[in-house]
């Protein structure tokens, strides 16, 4: 009776696991387009994984994060295609979803992230089916030229910047012909990179059962700085509505990409840029009026229910700013003892750079990897915002119906 029984409940849960697995299979594959500048890329170092274990609102993602071995954990059902992020604008990088899908660190690929693994990590939990998670990233670009949507026509030149050129004696026809050229080029490059993956799944996800078909089940934006600190194309970025040209193009972006990947009822999250965190209404006035810049677009009539803006400025940590702050100025110092020293190596400057420091500070500082523009490099901001984007993309792809496209 109990071998009887002890059969029975073998039968029944490796039927359950079949099950399960053909569940998953039959569900479309759900596609997620990732795309944007630096900040989307990624520059945290996975070297600075371990500090999120000391911070109790990040040792719970950190725990997602990691598999039992505490090496970064690789998605069963996660994959991805990205470009942008292996040296150059189209090298390409594929397979399960892990860490290291972030941009090269020292021409060195795989020891990076970006918001792509957490959200993925999470998406997998959230929507419980099959993922397929296109990037394209490309460091600073603008959206006013490089991205620039095809409805907004030509780059078209203010009054100041016309100005500004001619003060300077500059070739205004060569400068307007290289503008033309590069117009739109990185719009051009990430509409072709995922209609090529969407052409053939199955090179990037070999699970991918065309029959069952896919979804393009959201477009998360995470882009800015190259606008927000151009003050010729945005002379008065630092008034109320100075980046009013860049809400235009916003809107005109999202209705381009839906009209280009014949989407048009394709989820949008734009996040906000967060540097600086929430307290930059002085010396900083610009990023007050450009995050409202960013957040406008949400708040059209055809973009209500289905664009939302996610803000990444709560997950900025000013006390870890502020000693990453304090160690960039003490740079010129360190430079001159190790010199003094003969010794010039990383590891002596670490050494002198660390003297500067108490022990817990010092420790804090090792969750860092990057300039402040790149929110610091630290995991304990970025692997949150790959959270709040996935929770975000997860609540639009559950209250929108999207059309499902399937093989032949």
């Amino acid at each position: 009776m109990q071998r009887t029984a002890s059969w029975k409940a073998v039968v029944l849960v490796v039927g359950l696991m079949l099950g399960g697995a053909s569940h998953l299979q039959a569900q479309p594959l759900k596609v997620f387009i990732l795309a944007g500048q630096s900040n989307m890329q990624g520059h945290v170092a996975i070297s600075t994984f371990p500090s999120m274990a000391d911070d109790p609102k990040t040792a719970p993602i950190l725990r997602e994060m990691l598999n039992a071995e505490g090496k970064p954990r690789v998605c069963k059902n996660v994959w991805i295609a990205s470009i942008g992020c292996a040296g150059n604008d189209t090298n390409e990088q594929t397979g399960r979803l892990t860490a290291g899908f972030g941009a090269s660190r020292f021409g060195k690929l795989r020891s990076n992230i970006g918001p792509e693994f957490t959200f993925g990590l999470y998406m997998e939990k959230l929507v419980g089916g099959p993922i397929l998670i296109i990037k394209t990233s490309w460091g600073g670009k603008s959206l006013n030229t490089d991205f620039r949507p095809p409805s907004a026509g030509p780059y078209v030149w203010n009054s100041y910047e016309i100005a500004q050129l001619k003060r300077r004696g500059a070739n205004m026809a060569q400068i307007k012909a290289d503008k033309i050229k590069t117009t739109g080029v990185y719009y051009r490059l990430m509409i072709g990179y995922v209609r090529k993956v969407l052409a053939n799944i199955k090179r990037v996800d070999p699970q991918y059962n065309p029959k069952q078909g896919y979804e393009l089940a959201g477009f998360v934006w995470f882009q800015g700085w190259n606008d927000m600190v151009d003050s010729w194309t945005y002379p008065q970025r630092k008034r109320p509505g100075g980046y009013d040209l860049y809400s235009q193009l916003m809107g005109m972006f999202i209705e381009d990409v839906r009209k280009d990947l014949a989407a048009p009822h394709m989820p949008f999250v734009i996040g906000v840029m967060g540097i600086g965190g929430m307290h930059v209404d002085k010396g900083h006035i610009q990023m007050k009026y450009f995050r409202q810049a960013e957040v406008a677009p949400t708040l059209l009539p055809q973009f209500k229910g289905n664009v939302v803006a996610v803000q990444t400025a709560p997950y900025w940590l000013d006390k870890l700013a502020m000693l990453h702050a304090r160690m960039s100025r003490y740079w010129r110092k360190v430079n001159a003892i190790v010199a003094a020293e003969k010794n010039r190596s990383l590891q002596n400057k670490m050494r002198v750079m660390a003297k500067n420091f108490t022990p817990e500070e010092w420790k804090a500082l090792q969750g860092t990897s990057n300039y402040s523009f790149h929110y610091l490099g630290a995991a304990r901001i970025m692997a949150p915002i790959g959270k709040a984007f996935a929770e975000a993309a997860a609540k639009l792809d559950k209250q929108t119906q999207l059309t499902v496209v399937r093989g032949k």
